[in-house]
C-alpha cells in the first residue's frame, strides 16, 4: 500500500548537520536547488535515498534529511544499483564528482548507464580534485596547473555528456550550480525519466579552480557562450538573441551564424530534437570559445529500464522452473563427502 503524499517543504529536507564546504563553493547552491525540488516530486521522504562516493560533493547525504549512504571512492553507482534492485520502490539519487565518477568510478559509470538502471545521477563538475587539494581531474582542461601537473596538464579532458552518450545513456542534461531555477527544471526532468538519468552540473571550486566557468556564468558574457536547449525550438543564443546554430550541409557540422547577416533567417537555425542521437552527439561535443556550450536536455529517448527487466525475467524463470530450492541447489551436481 502506497503511503499518502506528504505536504513537504524544502525545510523538511534540511538535516541537522552543519554544512561544511568552503565559503563560495558551488555545492551550496546545488544543495539548495535539490532541497527546493524534492517537495515538488511528490515522493514520500521514506522512499528517497541519496548515495555518494568520495569527494567534496559526496558529503551531500549528510545534509539531506532523507535516507543516504556515503560510500567509497568511485563505487556510488554500483551500490545505488544494488539498492534500487533490492527495492525498486526507492527513489535513488547518486551524487558524484568529475573525479569520483569518471576516474576511479569510470568503469562503474559505464555499466550503470548502459544497463539503464532507474537512478538520477548528478555529476558535479569543477574540473579539479577539491577534497585531495587540487590535483587535476579527468575533466581538467589542457594546460591546467595543479600539484600533480605543475607544468600544465597534457591530458585531453573527458567531456562528461559525450562520455554518457557513448555509454548508452538515454537521458543526458547539463545545468549550472547558480542557475537554481534551471537546475531545478533539469532535476524534475531527470526524475520523470524512467531509466538512468545523467545530469552534469558545472560547479565552481573557489579554492582550487576558481572562476573556471565564468565565461558561461558571467551576466555580461554568459549569453554569448551558452545555448539554452528547448525541445522543438530553434537553437538561438546570444545577449541579443541574434546568433544561432546551423547545420552546414556540405561538411555536416554545426556552425555559428548571425541572424540578419548573409541572408540568414530563423528558418536556417537548427531546431533542437531531444530524441535525435546524431544531433545529441554534435551538441555534446561543442565547447567554448569556438561554440556556445549547450545547457538543458541534450538527449532524451527512453527505453525499458533495467529494474523492470530484471524483475520480469525473475517472474518468467519462476513460472518456468518453479520456486527455487536452495538446499537442492547445494546438493546438485558433483558433491564430495569429507570425513
Amino acid at each position: 500500500m502506497n503511503a499518502p503524499v506528504q505536504n513537504l517543504t524544502p525545510k523538511d529536507f534540511e538535516s541537522d548537520q552543519e554544512v561544511r564546504w568552503c565559503p563560495g563553493c558551488g555545492d551550496y547552491a546545488i544543495l539548495k536547488a535539490v532541497q527546493k525540488t524534492m517537495p515538488e516530486l511528490g515522493v514520500p521522504k521514506e522512499n528517497i535515498v541519496f548515495i555518494s562516493g568520495i569527494g567534496c560533493s559526496s558529503r551531500f547525504p549528510y545534509y539531506m534529511s532523507t535516507y543516504g549512504f556515503h560510500t567509497i571512492h568511485g563505487r556510488a553507482t554500483a551500490i545505488a544499483t544494488g539498492a534500487k534492485l533490492a527495492n525498486p520502490e526507492l527513489d535513488v539519487w547518486v551524487v558524484t564528482g568529475d573525479g569520483d565518477g569518471l576516474s576511479i568510478g569510470g568503469n562503474h559509470m559505464i555499466h550503470v548507464l548502459r544497463r539503464n538502471v532507474d537512478l538520477q545521477i548528478l555529476l558535479f563538475n569543477n574540473e579539479i580534485y577539491g577534497l585531495t587539494k587540487g590535483q587535476y581531474s579527468p575533466t581538467s582542461k589542457i594546460g591546467t596547473r595543479s600539484p600533480s601537473t605543475p607544468d600544465g596538464s597534457l591530458d585531453r579532458p573527458i567531456r562528461p555528456c559525450e562520455f554518457a552518450l557513448g555509454c548508452g545513456a538515454r537521458f543526458i542534461a547539463r545545468s549550472i550550480d547558480t542557475e537554481i531555477k534551471h537546475l531545478s527544471e533539469m532535476l524534475i526532468r531527470a526524475h520523470d525519466h524512467k531509466g538512468a538519468s545523467f545530469v552534469e552540473i558545472y560547479q565552481n571550486c573557489p579554492v582550487y579552480n576558481d572562476g573556471i566557468f565564468d565565461y558561461i556564468k558571467d551576466r555580461k558574457t554568459g549569453a554569448d557562450n551558452q545555448v539554452m536547449l528547448r525541445h522543438g525550438e530553434p537553437m538561438i543564443f546570444g545577449k541579443d538573441s541574434d546568433k544561432g546554430l546551423r547545420l552546414n550541409t556540405k561538411s555536416l557540422k554545426l556552425e555559428v551564424v548571425t541572424l540578419g547577416q548573409d541572408g540568414v533567417t530563423e528558418a536556417d537555425i537548427l531546431v533542437h530534437d531531444e530524441k535525435n542521437k546524431v544531433m545529441a552527439q554534435m551538441l555534446a561535443d561543442l565547447h567554448a570559445p569556438e561554440f556556445p556550450e549547450p545547457v538543458g536536455v541534450i538527449y532524451c529517448d527512453p527505453i525499458e529500464d533495467y529494474d523492470h527487466e530484471v524483475y520480469d525475467q525473475r517472474i518468467a524463470v519462476r513460472e518456468k522452473k518453479g520456486p527455487a530450492d536452495l538446499d537442492a541447489l547445494l546438493r546438485s551436481g558433483q558433491t564430495w563427502t569429507v570425513s
